[in-house]
């Protein structure tokens, strides 16, 4: 696997980035331990992680229900690059979209560890949207998402601060 993001040929590209206030090996294992993710992202209801191989990480990820009480629900899998400091991710359950592929880049920068996500996708013809309204959804949510991300972690890291100098 290169450790350089894939390449905007698909119809639909995300590329979005956030700086967490927070010591790199913290940021990571909250950012991948996707039986979390429920506390760690607003929109998912539940993560179940169906199998573990080789380092990749293969898992149901179901939403809170939409405005119509609908539960969307998928299957994807995420390998997880430690020594690149990325994560290669793709719907293995593509649901309305003809693939989805995800890739997480984590940098420490000045002040902090910047956390990029890129998505690559093309919604199906038969889709309720098409490759632009979802790529305008993604990236409204995604900023929402890490925001939330960026806050939780480092709230966690201040806990620990604290916790380690009161030791």
């Amino acid at each position: 696997m290169s450790a350089t993001p894939p390449a905007a040929v698909s119809p639909g590209h995300t590329d979005n980035q956030i700086v967490i206030d927070a010591p790199f090996q913290l940021v990571w294992d909250m950012t991948n331990d996707v039986a979390s993710w429920p506390s760690l992202f607003s929109e998912y209801a539940e993560a179940e992680i169906l199998s573990e191989e080789n380092g990749a990480v293969r898992f149901r990820l179901t939403m809170h229900p939409d405005e119509n009480g609908v539960k969307w629900s998928w299957v994807s899998e995420r390998t997880p690059n430690p020594s690149a400091r990325t994560v290669r991710a793709h719907r293995v359950e593509t649901g309305v979209f003809e693939f989805m592929d995800i890739y997480w880049e984590y940098r420490e920068v000045e002040g902090g560890v910047r956390m990029r996500w890129v998505q690559d996708f093309r919604m199906k013809p038969t889709a309720p949207i098409d490759d632009a309204a979802m790529t305008e959804r993604l990236n409204t949510n995604t900023r929402i998402q890490m925001e939330r991300i960026k806050g939780l972690v480092e709230a966690a890291a201040r806990e620990g601060a604290r916790t380690a100098g009161a030791a």
